[in-house]
């Protein structure tokens, strides 16, 4: 058995919750002449809070499978079996999800109430965790192998939800006093993490007690690279077997064999401060919106690996063109005169992460354009995670972001009501507006698939009527594999890219 497909992501449409799983095959053997070989990954964004699940590390937990939660994410986006075998709605606000026969890797088992207390100390995180930012959950065993779930409000895609590596379920070891957890050896996973040096380095080891079977390769390697040029040139002198992330610059210089194009539903855009500065004025955000254009940046900067944003949500959401709502009521944007009358000498403080190579480039032209505007703009150019307290605080102005839209669940919903609805977690835009808030509520309580997302859609709209968000394009992610190594997951939604599966030939 197991949690996650091989091959290409697909579709992207929120499908019905429908319940599968998925066969696992034989070993394999590699480069070590042990069963399966070691895989050597070059990897982008380092840890932010050794290996926390209640951070971005959650994702780089997945992406490694050394965790799992109650459900997964299959290739068409629905809910597909994990540690829970099924589950079914009891009413509008409650679930019951039967566990699977299944151990830690630190040999416990995995029990309703080791459920129960995962979900406990993930709800009350601090800060709390994104998925969870528009729903509160509890959490009670019914027996040794049923869980209950109940939210305060109907949350038709709580199935979805769970998939989230952040909601990943560990062992009672990995819970500190403090409210802390380590993923480090507590996950179930088909890989154990056994060795973390800092940000730079991690050692996975096979699980072999994994419920879905061994994986085809013996362990990981992970080295963390933030600059992309030095992870493709990794790839090409043979000294990784997968770099994530190439740079559009670097990607024509890898074998055609080892370049791989994957649709992505990441969306680069820029993010205006709101709350406080000199974006409170709506019509200065309506003067940097139309002073920057992302169509210029396609060819330019991204080497046609993009396309121009349509909005949120690009091509990759399969649905989203079709549903797309038309956005009026936006302010009137200040010319480049009274720009410079209202800002009177202030400077635009303009957040630039290091993580994506792309995103400096990309910077450079807009704050050109901007100045142009009759803005004032300072560069601050740095590894993400040294600025997100910054950002979350109110210390910039603006943010050149590179985001995954269906990271945290798979559904839009829980996106738009973490970035954009007043007190959402990851609210950097610091956006308060109460029709913003009542359209994200609205798609949030409803339950059809057609519907939900006509709702998203207008979400979407009244969101980008406020310009507290800039799309500029839709990137198209590029992943460097050697070519003796199969099985990796070509994933739109970056939360896959090794399991049981994955080997040396």
């Amino acid at each position: 058995m197991r949690t996650t497909p091989r091959g290409v992501f697909v579709a992207l449409a929120l499908t019905p919750l429908l319940a599968g799983c998925f066969v696992s095959g034989e070993q394999g053997t590699g480069r070590d002449g042990g069963s399966g070989g070691r895989i050597r990954v070059a990897l982008a964004r380092p840890p932010v809070q050794a290996l926390s699940p209640y951070s971005d590390d959650a994702t780089l937990l997945g992406k490694l499978s050394a965790v799992e939660g109650l459900t997964a994410l299959d290739k068409n986006g629905a809910a597909a079996p994990a540690l829970a075998t099924s589950w079914k709605q009891v009413n509008p606000t409650t679930w019951t999800f039967e566990l699977r026969k299944a151990t830690f890797q630190d040999g416990t088992k995995v029990t309703a109430e080791s459920v129960v207390n995962a979900l406990d100390h993930a709800d009350a995180a601090t800060p709390k965790p994104r998925v969870l930012s528009d729903v509160t959950l509890t959490a009670k065993a019914d027996d040794a192998d049923t869980v209950t779930i109940s939210t305060k409000a109907a949350d038709p895609v709580l199935p979805l939800r769970l998939a989230s590596p952040v909601l990943a379920i560990l062992s009672s070891k990995a819970y500190a006093k403090d409210g802390t957890a380590s993923a480090i050896g507590t996950g179930t996973g088909p890989f154990k993490v056994t060795k973390l040096t800092g940000k730079s380095k991690a050692t996975l080891e096979r699980y072999d007690g994994y419920w879905g079977g061994k994986a085809k390769a013996s362990g990981i390697d992970v080295t963390w690279i933030a600059d992309g040029t030095a992870r493709a040139s990794a790839l090409r002198s043979g000294d990784v077997d997968i770099a994530e992330w190439i740079p559009t610059s670097q990607a024509k210089l890898l074998e055609a064999k080892t370049r791989h194009e994957v649709p992505s539903v990441r969306t680069d855009s820029l993010i205006l401060n709101t709350g406080n500065g000199i974006f409170t004025d709506p019509a200065l955000r309506a003067a940097a919106r139309e002073a920057v254009d992302g169509s210029a940046l396609v060819d330019s900067i991204f080497g046609g690996y993009a396309d121009p944003a349509q909005g949120l949500f690009g091509p990759a959401v399969s649905w989203a063109a079709d549903k797309r709502v038309e956005v009026t009521g936006r302010a009137k944007a200040a010319t480049p005169a009274q720009v410079r009358s209202r800002t009177k000498g202030k400077v635009l403080r303009l957040a630039v992460p290091t993580n994506r190579a792309e995103l400096p480039e990309a910077a450079t032209v807009l704050q050109q354009r901007l100045e142009k505007a009759g803005f004032t703009v300072k560069q601050d150019v740095r590894e993400y995670t040294q600025m997100e307290a910054g950002l979350l605080a109110g210390k910039y102005d603006a943010l050149m972001m590179s985001r995954v839209v269906l990271l945290d669940t798979g559904d839009a919903v829980a996106y738009l009501a973490s970035d954009y609805k007043s007190g959402g977690v990851y609210n950097i835009a610091r956006l308060k507006d109460p029709e913003v808030d009542r359209a994200i509520n609205a798609a949030a309580e409803e339950g059809d698939v057609t519907e939900r997302q006509q709702k998203i859609m207008a979400a979407e709209a009244q969101i980008l009527r406020t310009d507290a968000a800039v799309p500029l394009v839709h990137e198209k992610v590029v992943q460097g594999i050697a070519t003796d190594v199969e099985g990796v997951l070509l994933d739109p939604r970056e939360r896959s890219l090794i399991d049981v599966d994955t080997h040396l030939k």
